[in-house]
């Protein structure tokens, strides 16, 4: 069995996905396909919910309205025959009459699960009725009957597993299942959902649970590149990555693929392949066990990177002093991505402000504590990067006019990471990529 995700941007278009439809027939292997809401829906339900969280009811109806006359235009051309267009004008005047229902009712977050959930239920029913108008035969998997989450909203996989087995049961014979990415139940029964670009940790948890041979991500660029192709010039997609440069990757800031989505495959090995739905020939990035080769193979920037520096002469020989700190980073479950230590300080980075207050006012009795917004870190991943010659010499010869506040090294074989300030980023990549592939121009 294969399973095969396509993003928003795969099936933003009625065109789009008419060829989605004609690559999940391509061959006759059982598939379970994954889909994320229309482009541009997700954020507009968020909208929707922000709205109703201000109580500002008219405004959530004038988005609610421009959304539905999307999908009546949507539905036009992507069906031919009038009874699936009347099928699918019915299905989606239900879900928005949902949404109209909560512009009635008090709103609350259980609520704003419910809203976000909508894009992907209509999403596959849409594609499903014109796999039905084509003659394919198929099933529609309610993700919602097998995909949860448990109290820390982490996933279990051998439950998701034994309740799609007994789903898939019940279908014998059929080769191609169709069900939602992102949207799950919580410990509590209710709509919940994985994060955004949880569609991608969708595919992966599925495609653990049902021992896959293969999980297909498809997007609208060709594998994962060796620097962020939206502001560098010249990059390249990659042939192969480990699991564990890839994770790197995913983490520190390459769009392409959602972080969560790498350990579920890993842990189960199966096989990822990341490929472009509008060149569907490429060849992409396969992403296995082995790395395949040594040396530098990507670059990755995370934005919204807040520094926290904790300064303190009583740190000298303290013992336990970088414990205390830690556990105030656990007790707010806040992760830390880089650390940094001095006889006299330790620095470090976290990604969220949820908890940013309580955390200074926790770590203010160990000393004074510096605060540092609008961060990025750097990211240059890798296999044995740290044992391969010339690495460090090349990075920081490209950085030589970047003002670098932190550098981790040696805590991993596959990644060098280096904290700048937010603004320098776009210098940054384009610097790195011209000292370490020789590609394109140092700004």
């Amino acid at each position: 069995m294969k399973i095969m995700k396509f993003g928003g941007t795969s099936v933003g278009k009625p065109e789009r996905m008419h060829q989605v439809a004609d690559l999940v027939t391509r061959d006759t292997e059982t598939k379970i396909v994954v889909l994320s809401a229309l482009s541009g829906t997700t954020n507009t339900l968020v909208a929707i919910g922000e709205a109703l969280a201000k109580g500002d009811r008219d405004t959530a109806r004038e988005v609610i309205d421009r959304l539905e006359a999307h999908y009546a235009g949507f539905i036009t051309s992507l069906l031919a025959e009038d009874a699936s267009r009347a099928k699918a004008t019915a299905i989606i005047r239900e879900h928005f009459e949902f949404l109209r229902i909560i512009l009635r009712i008090s709103f609350n977050d259980a609520l704003s699960k419910d809203i976000l959930a909508q894009g992907e239920l209509m999403s596959t029913k849409l594609f499903s009725i014109y796999l039905e108008e084509k003659g394919i035969r198929h099933e529609l998997l309610p993700a919602l009957e097998f995909m949860s989450i448990d109290a820390y909203e982490e996933p279990h996989v051998p439950e998701i597993q034994q309740r799609l087995e007994q789903i898939l049961a019940k279908h014998p014979g059929v080769g191609l299942f169709i069900t939602q990415g992102y949207i799950c139940r919580n410990a509590r029964g209710e709509v919940d959902n994985l994060k955004r670009g949880g569609s991608d940790y969708s595919a992966s948890l599925i495609a653990a649970a049902a021992n896959a041979s293969l999980c297909e991500i498809w997007t609208d660029i060709d594998g994962m590149h060796n620097n962020d192709p939206r502001i560098v010039d010249q990059t390249y997609p990659i042939d192969q990555l480990s699991f564990d440069e890839a994770a790197e990757l995913a983490y520190f800031g390459a769009k392409i693929l959602h972080p969560a989505s790498i350990w579920p495959a890993q842990h189960y090995k199966v096989p990822v392949r990341l490929l472009n739905t509008m060149q569907p020939d490429a060849k992409g990035t396969s992403i296995v066990e082995e790395a395949g080769s040594q040396g530098v193979k990507a670059i990755a920037a995370k934005d919204g990177i807040i520094e926290v520096r904790v300064k303190s002469s009583r740190m000298l020989l303290a013992y336990g002093f970088l414990r205390k700190v830690f556990e105030v980073f656990e007790k707010y479950r806040t992760p830390i991505d880089m650390i940094t230590t001095s006889e006299v300080a330790v620095s470090l980075t976290i990604d969220s402000a949820v908890h940013l207050d309580a955390i200074v006012r926790e770590l203010e009795p160990f000393g004074d504590v510096e605060i540092c917004r609008e961060q990025s870190i750097i990211a240059i991943v890798g296999n044995q990067i740290a044992q391969t010659p010339d690495v460090l010499a090349k990075v920081f010869s490209s950085l030589t006019q970047v003002p670098v506040r932190m550098v981790s090294y040696g805590g991993s074989d596959n990644n060098i990471s280096i904290l700048i300030p937010g603004a320098a980023k776009q210098e940054t990549l384009q610097r790195l990529n011209k000292g370490l592939f020789g590609l394109g121009r140092a700004s």
